[in-house]
């Protein structure tokens, strides 16, 4: 993964994983992760985005993922749970970014942090979900 949005994806999977293992206050992570980081490399906008956006719709998130998937929500590892959420996010909130590059980068986000065939279960699970989602998007690229 290179790039600037790229990187600033990679943050916010870490900062969401601790934000769901903890619950510990979003901010206090958004602060954390500033301090320790070297904000020259990645885009501290679009990280933020990231991390308070996806706590912030959680609900809405969950609520598209969750029948999409082959058990509960709260039984799929916690890093592929915050990139599904992440990925659910970008599809549904951020319709600037193409669908192809949202599920690829979350396919790559799993493949560095998640088990070893986790990303195609993230890709699956995402696939659906741009479908459900994007549908015209889909339809117009073809």
């Amino acid at each position: 993964m290179t790039g600037k949005r790229s990187k600033a994806r990679q943050h916010a999977v870490q900062a969401l994983y601790q934000w769901q293992l903890t619950g510990q206050d979003v901010s206090d992570i958004d602060h954390q992760f500033l301090a320790e980081q070297d904000v020259k490399t990645f885009e501290v906008p679009y990280f933020k985005e990231l991390l308070h956006g996806v706590p912030a719709n959680l609900h809405a998130l969950d609520e598209q993922l969750s029948p999409l998937l082959d058990r509960a929500l709260a039984s799929v590892d916690p890093v592929e749970r915050a990139i599904l959420r992440l990925g659910a996010y970008e599809l549904m909130y951020h319709p600037e970014v193409p669908f192809r590059v949202a599920i690829d980068e979350a396919v790559e986000l799993a493949k560095i942090f998640g088990a070893e065939q986790g990303h195609r279960y993230v890709n699956g699970v995402l696939d659906k979900l741009a479908k459900k989602v994007r549908r015209s998007e889909i339809e117009h690229v073809g």
